[in-house]
């Protein structure tokens, strides 16, 4: 992966994951639940995020669709961690909060890459790739 791609891709990410911890983390662990916990205006940046990196790079919809999907639960471990590190006894079933996670994040991002190759192939048809790049 050429470095402005990798760039493209990274910042993708980061802005993915960072849409999300805004909503999730202020959430009280006791009133945090997964998937419902995840719904909302930043899950609606991310579908948005992996729209914009398919058609504003050239960004493949494997690459979009790694990078984007794993903002969720890279997210959710990320709380994860904060929190048992403070209270060892919390998050007991931490996995399967990954697993809800990735399903989440796995399902916006497809949706967001197929839209984005899908707006590529109609308004750039020179530059659209295939779906594997």
């Amino acid at each position: 992966m050429k470095s402005k791609l990798l760039a493209q891709v990274f910042l993708a990410f980061v802005l993915a994951f960072l849409a999300l911890g805004i909503e999730y983390w202020p959430i009280p662990y006791s009133k945090a639940s997964l998937p419902n916990s995840l719904y909302g205006a930043g899950l609606a940046f991310v579908f948005a995020v992996a729209v914009a990196l398919r058609f504003f790079s050239k960004a493949t919809f494997f690459q979009t669709l790694g990078a984007i999907g794993l903002a969720a639960p890279a997210m959710v471990m990320a709380r994860v961690a904060v929190e048992t590190s403070r209270d060892p006894t919390s998050h007991n079933l931490w996995p399967l909060e990954i697993i809800i996670a990735m399903g989440v994040g796995f399902s916006v991002a497809f949706a967001g890459a197929l839209l984005g190759g899908l707006l590529t192939r109609l308004f750039k048809p020179s530059a659209a790739p295939g779906i594997d790049g």
